[in-house]
């Protein structure tokens, strides 16, 4: 879906972006994470060419941006920002429609798609649709933003620290929402964050960044139980053991079998960290994982939790000590 291939960008003497190549699949979620200034927001823009590459190829769906039209490029990938960017002499219903709009589509098709994606991002299209940006909280606006963002149908999402601007409370709740919203839709996202519990918990893939090029590539938990370099260590900390049971899920360690009619359950999606918590305060032996369906999926124990991580961590001897 996006591809770089050796990109390049340099404002003057400085570089932004240093040769990097990174590939992002269809349906994915890519988190580009990092320190400030390490080039992550430079790369993001690159894609829809508000920044333009100085050397270096990137490819959306196959064809290289720099052939396309910009302005019909921009019109076909959502864009959502940190300080959502709505028009505020527009109502909420009038800022969903800009780009459907300027495609051409017609009044009812856009009426209909306003009040499907107000309710696809849970604010009542009674309620919201004509009011104006000043009349809404912060995490209102950023769901009006993802709302405009999707208007279009684009099969992929440029996210830039979306809800960085959100208070912590409100921010947790819009990221479950999103994500429960992306296993929904399955779009292509290029999500630049620096909250490392954030890219954690969203990404299916995380690229690590530091002065403009990419230090490692691939799941959270790889890069949690694998550092690739020692910035990729020192980045994550000597927390890495908690965040590694925070990125993987109940679904990772799944051992075969029914639970006991007595025993706790949790989703697929809980985090080991939640499940371990669970099992030490719990009288059971084992905790019982639901599918969305609520089926049941298997169990999670103290040891497919041990074997899971003892897997990741079997190259790496520093963390195989407490697998």
């Amino acid at each position: 879906m996006i591809e770089f291939i050796d990109v390049h960008r340099r404002f003057g003497s400085t570089t932004a972006v240093d040769g990097v190549s990174l590939r992002v699949d269809e349906g994915e979620l890519c988190v580009l994470l990092g320190p400030s200034g390490c080039g992550k927001t430079t790369l993001l823009r690159m894609v829809n060419r508000l920044v333009e590459p100085t050397s270096g190829t990137i490819r959306v769906r196959g064809r290289d941006v720099m052939k396309e039209d910009p302005v019909a490029l921009r019109r076909s990938i959502g864009y959502v920002i940190q300080n959502v960017g709505l028009f505020p002499h527009r109502t909420v219903a009038e800022n969903i429609a800009t780009t459907p709009n300027l495609l051409g589509m017609g009044k009812r098709a856009i009426a209909a798609r306003i009040e499907e994606l107000l309710l696809l991002v849970k604010l009542d299209p009674r309620r919201y649709r004509d009011r104006y940006p000043a009349q809404l909280s912060g995490g209102e606006a950023q769901r009006v933003g993802v709302a405009r963002a999707l208007a279009a149908d684009p099969p992929l999402l440029l996210m830039d620290e979306p809800f960085g601007a959100i208070d912590p409370i409100n921010r947790a709740a819009i990221r479950e929402e999103f994500l429960e919203l992306q296993r929904r839709l399955r779009k292509t996202i290029l999500f630049v964050s620096h909250d490392i519990p954030e890219a954690l918990h969203l990404a299916d893939r995380i690229a690590l960044m530091r002065a403009g090029r990419i230090e490692q590539h691939g799941p959270p938990p790889k890069l949690l139980a694998n550092p690739a370099t020692e910035f990729v260590a020192r980045f994550f900390g000597a927390g890495r053991r908690t965040l590694l049971l925070d990125a993987l899920r109940a679904s990772d360690a799944i051992d075969p079998g029914i639970p006991p009619p007595d025993s706790p359950a949790v989703g697929a999606d809980a985090s080991l960290h939640e499940v371990l918590l669970a099992l030490l305060a719990g009288r059971s032996e084992r905790i019982g994982v639901m599918g969305d369906d609520g089926a049941s999926l298997g169990t999670v124990t103290l040891r497919s939790i041990r074997n899971r991580v003892a897997g990741l961590t079997a190259s790496n001897p520093e963390e195989r000590e407490w697998g």
